[in-house]
């Protein structure tokens, strides 16, 4: 009798399915570092304490680049307040290995690029039927929401969508460039090049090497990717953001320079607003 009755009643999944998800080690992705070998609660150990290099580089890019972000538009903070997520979800992954914070990781790093696709997608390429940014980013944050859903129903749909936000920017900036005579924007996107090729071939070596890397006694190369990621991200973003301010507050006057000295051309750059006098773009 109850098995009638209750034979009309919607199944929901249950709770062991739903908390499996946070369980240790159920995500497929499993890295190249030996797990647990330093602490039986942590999976990956150099792998999680290498993320808070997010915390250190991320509260000094949002001071450096105030100046410029309260010109052109305080959203720019929010590239960098993500950028502290992506270190914490960083950490909860590499410590549990688990589906959630692999999602959770993959996710933040979505939502900074679209962040950034949102606040510097230079105006005269949007599309024919954008008018203004507002509309741009409306349109961004739509395409972003859907990945974002479609990567808990096929966690596939996020490492396309990554790349299609990837490819892009890049294929922007190098359009952009192109017509820049400037040494020291032309220097910084070179290093920003160079870093980012270095923090790739550490992720790629880090997945098909890994049995080299084992022979060696070091399997730390995706602890290595994810310092050199955070410095390129500091260096592109710069750059994006310096390219940003020639076109659209061209009248600040802005200048690169390099924390914690500028005569050493090398740091963290940063962007310089100069003077409010109007002038030509550099770049």
């Amino acid at each position: 009798m109850e098995r009638n009755r209750l034979r009309g009643i919607p199944s929901f999944p249950s709770f062991d399915k739903m908390a499996g998800v946070f369980a240790y080690e159920s995500s497929e992705v499993d890295w190249c570092e030996d797990n647990y070998k330093h602490s039986e609660n942590v999976v990956e150990y150099f792998n999680t304490m290498s993320s808070f290099i997010f915390f250190v580089i991320s509260p000094i890019m949002l001071y450096l680049l105030h100046p410029y972000a309260k010109e052109r538009n305080l959203a720019v903070h929010l590239v960098w307040i993500m950028m502290v997520f992506v270190g914490l979800f960083s950490m909860y992954f590499h410590m549990t290995l688990s589906f959630m914070g692999q999602m959770l990781d993959e996710l933040s790093i979505l939502w900074v690029l679209a962040l950034c696709y949102s606040l510097w997608f230079p105006r005269r390429h949007f599309p024919s039927f954008i008018k203004d940014r507002k509309s741009f980013c409306h349109m961004v944050l739509i395409i972003t929401v859907i990945s974002t859903l479609s990567s808990f129903v096929k966690p596939t749909a996020n490492a396309y969508a990554l790349n299609c936000f990837a490819i892009h920017i890049l294929y922007s900036l190098f359009v952009e460039l192109r017509s820049c005579t400037d040494e020291r924007v032309l220097r910084l996107a070179w290093a920003s090049i160079g870093l980012w090729v270095l923090a790739i071939s550490c992720w790629i070596s880090d997945r098909i090497g890994c049995s080299f890397w084992q022979k060696m006694n070091f399997c730390y190369m995706h602890g290595i990717w994810h310092i050199l990621i955070v410095v390129a991200t500091a260096y592109a973003s710069t750059l994006v953001a310096y390219l940003d301010a020639s076109l659209e507050i061209p009248y600040s006057l802005p200048d690169l320079q390099y924390w914690p000295r500028n005569n050493w051309s090398i740091g963290l750059p940063y962007i310089v607003l100069k003077s409010t006098t109007k002038t030509q773009k550099r770049c």
